[in-house]
């Protein structure tokens, strides 16, 4: 279990994928007999979510290789990697199948690249129709946005420079699991902490973000421990 103390007004337990790992996120002001009481209170939810975690599907770290699954959008695709002497070149022939065409020889490690580069290119396409979709609703400015990859965040922001990021991997995820990290982050310029404001702030602008967030967690999830 890992501790870690914070200016913050609430104490805040989560259970992180894949291997259950707890994290408290403790105020200043409490003392370590105060911690130990509140996870001992809520070691039959801990258990719950360990046990959760321990049935949900993963994906293990990709080969780049034919016939593996990559996802996009939610959908689940089989890859198949084609060798041929031309700039590399990712397409959706049909519902089922992912091509990756690369020049013969290309490395493992380039041809993710290739990968990436593409679902980076798909998700530039997507946010600023969603910004400014979003901005009047929720009545802040975006700044900036940036994508990259993340090791356990789906998005983050700056609240004072009015810059958002946002994780590579949400390229995979249903359009609705983008959406909610965006608004999720374009909230947090209002309300920094995820306390009763935040919540209510966002049951307001998007009554199901709930449901997104269940989704954004259920679908197959890498190695990585992300958590949202």
């Amino acid at each position: 279990m890992e501790i870690v103390r914070k200016d913050i007004k609430n104490l805040h337990l989560a259970v992180y994928p894949p291997n259950g790992r707890v994290r408290v996120a403790v105020p200043l002001r409490i003392d370590d007999e105060a911690v130990r009481l509140a996870v001992i209170s809520r070691l039959g939810w801990i258990r719950r979510q360990q046990n959760r975690l321990s049935h949900q599907d993963r994906q293990s770290e990709r080969e780049m290789i034919t016939g593996e699954s990559h996802y996009y959008l939610g959908r689940r695709y089989r890859l198949d990697v084609i060798e041929h002497d031309a700039p590399p070149i990712v397409t959706l022939p049909n519902n089922t199948t992912m091509e990756l065409r690369v020049r013969p020889g290309t490395s493992r490690d380039k041809r993710e690249t290739v990968l990436h580069q593409w679902y980076r290119r798909r998700l530039r396409e997507q946010i600023p129709e969603l910004i400014a979709k979003w901005e009047p609703e929720i009545g802040v400015t975006v700044a900036e946005w940036r994508i990259k990859k993340m090791k356990t965040r789906w998005g983050t922001c700056n609240v004072d420079a009015r810059r958002v990021w946002l994780n590579l991997e949400l390229a995979k995820k249903p359009a609705s699991c983008l959406e909610y990290v965006l608004v999720h982050e374009m909230v947090h310029f209002l309300e920094r902490h995820h306390n009763e404001r935040f919540r209510e702030l966002m049951d307001r602008l998007m009554p199901q973000w709930r449901l997104h967030r269940e989704k954004l967690n259920r679908w197959p999830l890498s190695h990585e421990n992300w958590k949202y």
